[in-house]
């Protein structure tokens, strides 16, 4: 849990940073983009067997790995997200005065906020899946580790107690993930789908 924790925000805030940044300059865009392309199609097996070989079957490895899953899931939706803002805001915010770093704080971030969000109820579970991949790679301890060693003892029933409470860990993520969504975006107007009938 506190290997998915720790994975999910590191990749998150490395996720929107990225992409708020490459989102609104077009020469960082052009000359990150294919590298981190790149790296996004490295197998994440590939990855996870490079970190427990790097850092060992500590911590760290499991961490990095759930980070850098989600860190693409996040990094592609916060960059779209700012590609979207509209332009006319964006220059009417210029025209008041406003200063780079405010026009990211108050009207950029906001606006890609709905994309960001919607992608964090993907990554974490992600998070998990990188957690549970380094794990079976190498650990001491951990769920990830429950399951190897269930299914090298072909105990289906170790496998699928695993699974239950990975389940649990993920619905609770999800339901604090949406507590989440209702506060941040607040201010938005409901959509016509969630209007009250008259």
């Amino acid at each position: 849990m506190r290997e998915a924790v720790l994975g999910f925000a590191l990749g998150a805030v490395a996720g929107v940073v990225f992409g708020v940044a490459l989102g609104q300059n077009r020469f960082l865009a052009e000359v990150f983009g294919p590298y981190i392309k790149i790296v996004n199609a490295i197998p994440r097996i590939v990855l996870g067997s490079i970190f427990v070989v790097a850092f060992g079957i500590g911590e760290t490895p499991k961490v990095l790995l759930a980070a850098v899953l989600v860190f693409f899931v996040v990094f592609f939706n916060a960059f779209q997200g700012v590609r979207e803002v509209d332009r006319n805001i964006l220059a009417n915010a210029r025209v008041l005065g406003a200063s780079p770093l405010q026009i990211v704080r108050h009207v950029v971030v906001p606006s890609a906020l709905t994309w960001i969000i919607a992608s964090l109820h993907t990554a974490f579970g992600f998070a998990i899946v990188g957690a549970l991949v380094g794990e079976v790679l190498g650990a001491q301890s951990g769920l990830g580790l429950v399951i190897k060693t269930a299914q090298n003892n072909f105990d289906p029933n170790g496998v699928f107690a695993t699974m239950a409470v990975i389940a649990v860990i993920a619905l609770t993520a999800e339901w604090l993930i949406t507590r989440l969504e209702r506060r941040l975006l607040s201010w938005r107007p409901p959509a016509s789908s969630e209007s009250p009938a008259i």
